[in-house]
């Protein structure tokens, strides 16, 4: 069996990951999050390639708290920028593949259409910067690579519809901002959307999102309807809001190389989510 060393394996995405091959008979997993690797030790990083030799390393760790990234920043180069540069020295010294996943955030925010994988990258918050380092040390170091940049994901974890729900339990009324446009991407289709790649030579960067757009405070609306909440949404604005960091206000993934060189398809983002609540 070919074998896989799955970074970061009990986030969100490390578990659907796992889940979409749970009944494989062609890989086999190595599951490792931090307690395991530290992926920041280029020393342990080589020692488990060469034990493993794996077929294909995936990256799902790294370092998401936006606001912590700034001040924190020397540990979100580490994680960010820093892990995935050692395995990509690791998978091209054992001959694995490379998938790491990168983010919307590399992004400015500033656009009006949705970005696709050939539009200039300018990242304005820490967690972009790092994560933009991150996928410049895959090109380096990585002979054959596929990185996915992905947006607003949600799955078996701590995510933004957990926290909707959680507070319609004891509120009539949420604020949640009006003025970030994203997609909700579940990481069941995400998974799916590596597993199309991963037996590939069609290596490079991609968009893998969900189809359509929306912001946080319609998203919230359409999880209270699906889940029959009569909790209110108010609109408020990312000033209001005030986070530390720097959020985009427009990053709307096209999922172009997709398109162009698969035939994969991503659920759109309503219906995704209808997949996913009824797990809950």
């Amino acid at each position: 069996m070919k074998k896989i060393i799955v970074t970061g394996c009990n986030g969100q995405l490390g578990r659907a990951v796992n889940l979409h091959y749970a009944n494989s008979t062609e890989y086999e997993f190595v599951n490792t999050d931090v307690g395991e690797l530290d992926i920041t030790n280029i020393d342990k990083v080589m020692e488990l390639a060469r034990e493993v030799k794996p077929y294909a390393i995936i990256n799902c760790a790294a370092h998401t708290n936006v606001d912590g990234c700034e001040t924190d920043a020397d540990n979100a180069f580490k994680i960010n920028a820093i892990g995935p540069r050692n395995l990509s020295i690791a998978a091209t010294e054992t001959g694995a593949k490379m998938v790491h996943i990168s983010t919307d955030y590399v992004f400015s925010g500033d656009g009006t259409r949705p970005y696709t994988e050939f539009d200039p990258v300018g990242p304005k918050a820490m967690y972009g910067i790092t994560k933009l380092a991150g996928e410049n040390f895959v090109k380096e170091f990585a002979k054959d690579y596929f990185i996915i940049r992905t947006a607003w994901l949600y799955g078996d974890g701590k995510n933004f519809i957990k926290t909707m729900l959680r507070l319609a339990e004891t509120n009539e009324m949420v604020r949640v901002v009006n003025d970030q446009f994203g997609t909700p991407t579940s990481t069941k289709e995400l998974a799916k959307a590596i597993a199309c790649l991963l037996p590939t030579e069609n290596y490079g960067v991609f968009h893998g999102t969900c189809e359509g757009v929306t912001n946080w405070a319609d998203f919230a609306k359409e999880i209270f309807r699906q889940a029959g909440k009569s909790t209110k949404v108010e609109p408020i604005s990312t000033a209001e809001f005030g986070a530390p960091a720097a959020r985009p206000a427009y990053s709307v993934l096209e999922n172009y190389m997709f398109k162009l060189t698969t035939d994969f398809m991503f659920a759109d983002w309503e219906s995704a989510l209808t997949d996913y609540m009824k797990t809950l």
